[in-house]
């Protein structure tokens, strides 16, 4: 089973070796839009900002508030981050890799594997006693890398009504969200009918590190042999898809979630816990 995580003292030795890997700073957070201002205040020496809204995602649209970017569009920003076919990449932000959790998703969806979570992000690096850089900057070299779609599985937005049924569908939305007591964002309060309350948060210790194989098998222990994931707009079910890949589940996502299926007034609203 391939890693998903590493930790701070790992990248720092990764960082010193013949191949080191290259490093993405995708800062995002909902509600906060100064991403590249707190990379370029402190970073990972040597890593990159990735812009989630421009580069991990197309325009909002009837597909949902951050729709896959389209294969092309994906390919080109992975080559201006330093992407190279061989060469292994680390993503991290500062909350617990909840938005860099979608560069890890989207690359290997893309057909990249050599893609591993900064288990605790910028908050372990610098606990673990290592230096931060500011300002900004780019890669070494331009990328070489090719992607192609598909190679994680994907849930439209009648898969993901059947799968409620039939399956384990997990709604990674905070649990107030989901009970319909709050919504900021999306056109409707509440979850998608048959759907199981997960929040992300709970993927996580206080340091803001997965918790470990064992104790998410035991979170996950209910699930059916078929298992998706959706949250507001499909950032954060990427760490649940994290998260479930660690305890040993494969699961797919629903890119449109929510913000898709509550802005479509012909499908059902479930609330309450």
């Amino acid at each position: 089973m391939p890693q998903e995580t590493l930790d701070a003292t790992d990248l720092k030795s990764e960082l010193r070796s013949l191949v080191p890997p290259v490093v993405l700073d995708v800062r995002w957070a909902l509600g906060d839009s100064d991403g590249r201002r707190h990379y370029r205040d402190a970073h990972i020496p040597g890593a990159v900002f990735v812009d989630l809204e421009n580069e991990l995602a197309e325009p909002a649209s009837p597909e949902g508030r951050h729709p896959l970017p389209s294969i092309e569009r994906l390919q080109a920003a992975a080559r201006r981050w330093g992407v190279t076919t061989g060469v292994p990449v680390v993503v991290y932000d500062n909350t617990g890799n909840l938005a860099a959790a979608r560069a890890w998703w989207l690359l290997k969806w893309a057909g990249f594997d050599e893609v591993t979570l900064l288990d605790g992000g910028l908050a372990a690096w610098i606990a673990a006693g290592n230096d931060t850089s500011a300002g900004e900057e780019v890669a070494s070299a331009p990328g070489d890398v090719q992607l192609g779609a598909g190679h994680l599985p994907t849930l439209t937005t009648e898969e993901a009504a059947a799968l409620a049924e039939s399956g384990t569908l997990l709604d990674a939305r905070a649990a107030e969200r989901y009970a319909g007591e709050s919504e900021p964002v999306d056109p409707r309060a509440g979850h998608i009918p048959g759907a199981i309350s997960a929040p992300t948060s709970a993927n996580l210790d206080a340091d803001g590190r997965f918790l470990s194989a064992e104790a998410l098998r035991e979170r996950f222990g209910g699930a059916k042999p078929q298992v998706g994931v959706y949250c507001g707009s499909g950032i954060t079910a990427a760490h649940q898809v994290a998260a479930l890949a660690i305890a040993g589940i494969d699961a797919a996502l629903y890119p449109g979630s929510w913000s898709q299926w509550s802005g479509d007034p012909a499908r059902p609203v479930a609330t309450g816990m």
